[in-house]
């Protein structure tokens, strides 16, 4: 309900404009990926800056602090700058797996960016037992780099 406007008010006294409508369509169907896309640069400018190589710029990883085993993601962050700086021999040499998971990562982000384009934005959930495989090689890549042998794999 509105009021009466005065009798001398302005044409339109009263009334407020209506709100734009949500963002529709492409815009609205890409903005997931360019956000992912977004943050993931930000992580990645951050990380060329801010040297994890450097102590006291990031935290001890609890994993190894309390078990004195590396986990699969010790060194990742230094993983992730090597990578920012576009060195994969010290990427690979920091944490090889996830020098591995950057074009399964890219593959599902491209998948998902093409989806969105094309108006089929519903992904279908992962197959188990791919879950399972990824599960498989990630505990099988922490025990391997904890081994004496393994210390190739190690940060």
């Amino acid at each position: 309900m509105t009021a009466a406007p005065p009798p001398d008010a302005a044409p339109g006294w009263g009334t407020y404009p209506a709100p734009p409508p949500p963002p529709r369509g492409l815009v609205r169907r890409m903005a997931g990926p360019v956000a992912v896309a977004a943050g993931a640069a930000a992580a990645a400018v951050y990380l060329s800056v801010v040297d994890p190589n450097e102590p006291g710029h990031y935290p001890v990883c609890p994993f190894l602090k309390f078990t004195g085993a590396y986990c699969p993601g010790c060194g990742g962050l230094r993983c992730a700058n090597a990578l920012a700086r576009l060195d994969v021999p010290a990427a690979l040499a920091y944490n090889a797996f996830a020098v591995a998971m950057v074009p399964l990562l890219a593959f599902i982000w491209l998948r998902w960016t093409a989806r969105s384009v094309r108006g089929r934005v519903r992904m279908s959930a992962a197959d188990p037992r791919l879950v399972r495989l990824l599960v498989a090689a990630i505990v099988l890549f922490t025990v391997v780099r904890n081994l004496p042998f393994g210390t190739a794999l190690a940060p």
